[in-house]
């Protein structure tokens, strides 16, 4: 049964990068018993298949580049994958270390204000607050770069 557990895990990592506590709930939500979990994830482990290394950073270059994401909110979406908080930091680290934070919120706010240069009033400007801290900016940034949008 080790072996059924083993390619049913092979085949989650085919579709996508999974950190091991991804497999583990998997392959436990498919009926598989501990111990089978247990082996097929040292087997994995062993081949280099999982590596929540790798998975971190995938993470994070993909809640960076696609969804421009702030610091915060990619830390956080890799804890949310089940991988420990030092990894976490390190690939954040990694991968904020070649992005400028100022060029990722205005790409964030240009997206949200779909063209426009300037904040129509103070209801819109609260609701951009909101949603750039939400995407996990620093607070101070985010006033810095919707008060040099004000009109």
């Amino acid at each position: 049964m080790a072996d059924s557990a083993y390619v049913d895990a092979l085949k989650m990592l085919a579709r996508r990068e999974l950190s091991e506590q991804q497999i583990r709930q998997r392959l436990g939500r498919h009926g598989h018993e501990s111990t089978d979990i247990d082996d097929a994830v040292a087997r994995l482990r062993e081949e280099r298949a999982i590596d929540d290394a790798r998975v971190a950073e995938a993470i994070a270059r993909t809640e960076t580049t696609l969804r421009r994401r702030g610091r915060v909110r990619v830390r956080m979406q890799i804890e949310r994958a089940g991988i420990a908080k030092s990894i976490a930091r390190q690939a954040t680290d990694d991968v904020f270390d070649g992005i400028d934070d100022d060029t990722q919120i205005e790409l964030a706010l240009k997206k949200r204000l779909r063209g426009r240069a300037t904040i129509a009033d103070d209801r819109e400007f609260q609701r951009l607050y909101r949603f750039l801290i939400g995407q996990g900016f620093e607070p101070d940034l985010v006033m810095k770069t919707l008060r040099a949008r004000r009109p």
